[in-house]
């Protein structure tokens, strides 16, 4: 007991600062006391730290096993939301084919309404131009018969005037009254 009362008195003495040595003294060092304490706590202490340990060591697992089922589920979570995105990508990527199938089927469409359209329209020029040189011909051919009819009434005139006298010239247009006398009597 003694010793136990000299180790706490010698706490409180303490060796002066600025000395540094090692104390080789085993009782002053109190080796003894310290494995006298362990054992004494190892023994009394071994229900209650054994206790204490196993419901340490025992909550530790349950931690453990609850994150592991937490971590399952969440991976079962997440392998269901992975499939489910799946299988949206999939309808995306089969609804992108169709559109990609129905873009190409309406671009051959457009393309050959508009071969179709361009082909009316070359038909219609065509046509148009047709009409065209065929009133360019008539108007020609009629150009050409007013030329040959005013040729030839010039012709005739010069003929009459070169063969009519004056005698002639007055019975002509004496006779031609006539006629207008005529025809002005029956109209009225």
């Amino acid at each position: 007991m003694k010793n136990v009362t000299d180790s706490f008195l010698s706490l409180g003495h303490w060796p002066a600062a600025g000395s540094f040595g090692f104390n080789t003294d085993i009782l002053a060092t109190n080796p003894i006391n310290l494995s006298v304490v362990i054992g004494v706590l190892i023994f009394f202490g071994k229900g209650v730290c054994a206790s204490w340990l196993s419901d340490l060591l025992d909550n530790r697992k349950q931690r453990i096993l609850n994150t592991i089922r937490n971590s399952e589920e969440l991976r079962g979570v997440a392998i269901e939301q992975l499939e489910k995105a799946r299988a949206r990508l999939r309808k995306v990527e089969m609804e992108a084919d169709q559109f990609r199938v129905s873009g190409y089927s309406e671009i051959e469409r457009e393309k050959l309404n508009l071969i179709n359209s361009t082909y009316k329209t070359l038909e219609q020029l065509e046509n148009y131009k047709n009409e065209s040189i065929q009133f360019e011909q008539q108007r020609a051919i009629n150009q050409v018969r007013q030329r040959v009819f005013q040729q030839a009434l010039q012709g005739a005139l010069g003929t009459l005037n070169s063969c009519l006298n004056n005698e002639l010239h007055l019975r002509t247009i004496s006779a031609n009254i006539g006629m207008f006398g005529a025809i002005k009597e029956i109209t009225d």
